[in-house]
């Protein structure tokens, strides 16, 4: 899915005279996608030379590429800064990445806890990307 087929899709909906969000089709998902230490190295913001330099990881390479020909959305979600940007785009379009949209200035020093009106799902990279597979944990929701 080409990034004008996904604006539109998630471009303004109206039912019943009101605006609502729009949901993705079955079986596509949208995919936040952190750039330092998750599909090259971790390169601090203090080190923005480096950013045009690093190499990426294969294996993320790969697999985000294979998810954006399936349909699925890719949007990198990074803590570099705005000031990063062009640096960024450069980088992932020198070496293949497909993506959709990107979005810069995500809180740095990770611990999480994502609240959403919307189902969220995290995958916490642990050195090598594969496709997904199902696992059941424990997580922590609201109270009913």
């Amino acid at each position: 899915m080409k990034r004008e087929e996904v604006e539109k899709m998630l471009h303004e909906k109206v039912e019943m005279g009101e605006h609502v969000s729009p949901i993705l089709p079955e079986g596509i998902k949208n995919y936040l996608i952190d750039i330092d230490g998750t599909i090259t190295d971790d390169i601090p913001n203090e080190e923005p030379e480096r950013m045009a330099t690093c190499e990426p990881f294969p294996d993320a390479l790969k697999t985000l590429n294979k998810w954006y020909d399936e349909g699925h959305i890719i949007c990198f979600f990074t803590s570099r800064t705005e000031a990063h940007r062009e640096v960024t785009e450069t980088w992932l379009n020198k070496h293949g990445f497909k993506y959709h949209t990107m979005l810069m200035g995500k809180p740095r020093g990770g611990n999480y806890h994502w609240v959403d009106n919307h189902l969220v799902r995290a995958t916490r990279y642990k050195g090598r990307f594969t496709d997904l597979v199902e696992k059941e944990v424990t997580i922590e929701v609201f109270e009913d």
